[in-house]
């Protein structure tokens, strides 16, 4: 049997192991399976890989796609260049065990949104690990970004409270890359000023649990164009599955 599976914290909010092992299924993997595996920290994640001699591959969500960089053995150039990871490719030759750590998500937010894209000034809401990639995909895309967040970097970001009529007016494009909103904790969402959205905007969350969140419900309610994480869910992990059984 191989394993595969999911790490980060929580994971109750997840649909990858689902989508996985129906995957398998309908391409012929009998012998595999994928599992969820949430981790409150990254304590002993090395030993505790060395002691699954049956898992060959993970994908990685929040809070890890940054910091399990540092037990990493490699990394492809994508994910060298967004400075984030989502997926591990584990390789065992004897003894010697090798990490290699992609991302996935870049991608697969770019096969995701509708084409051609219409817009040019983008706001992300995060800072972490999913909004580094969502920025490489803009640069791909040619679409000028502002990062917001509590506390931005100078020079590199926007706060919340800095978010006025122009900058909402200007950034047509907003994408929620934190957990708010997200399973459990549907009452959550960013704080954002709804009440300059327009129907010109789109808004896009990447959390896909529940389908619809309060964040794109109150895009809605001004009119604006909403899309989920689901299709990006989907592009990425198919990206991934095709890292785990690479050569």
């Amino acid at each position: 049997m191989r394993r595969f599976g999911l790490t980060g914290y929580p994971l109750t909010h997840s649909w990858s192991q689902r989508f996985f092992n129906e995957k398998f299924k309908s391409e012929g993997f009998t012998d595999c399976r994928y599992e969820l595996f949430p981790r409150r920290d990254l304590t002993g994640f090395r030993e505790w890989i060395s002691d699954q001699p049956d898992l060959y591959g993970l994908n990685v969500t929040i809070p890890y796609k940054i910091s399990i960089i540092k037990l990493l053995d490699d990394m492809d150039k994508v994910a060298l260049e967004i400075g984030a990871v989502n997926t591990i490719k584990i390789s065992r030759i004897s003894d010697i065990i090798r990490l290699k750590g992609f991302n996935t998500d870049a991608e697969g937010f770019r096969n995701s949104i509708p084409q051609p894209l219409r817009h040019y000034h983008a706001l992300i809401l995060g800072s972490g690990g999913a909004s580094k990639a969502i920025a490489k995909a803009f640069r791909d895309l040619g679409i000028d970004f502002k990062l917001v967040s509590r506390t931005p970097l100078f020079g590199t970001g926007i706060s919340y409270e800095g978010l006025d009529a122009t900058e909402m007016s200007n950034a047509t494009l907003i994408i929620n890359t934190t957990p708010l909103g997200m399973f459990p904790d549907v009452e959550t969402f960013p704080l954002i000023p709804y009440e300059l959205i327009t129907p010109h905007h789109l808004l896009i969350d990447l959390v896909y649990n529940p389908e619809e969140t309060l964040f794109l419900k109150k895009g809605k309610a001004r009119g604006a164009k909403t899309l989920n994480g689901l299709n990006m869910l989907q592009f990425q992990a198919e990206l991934a599955f095709k890292i785990f059984f690479s050569d």
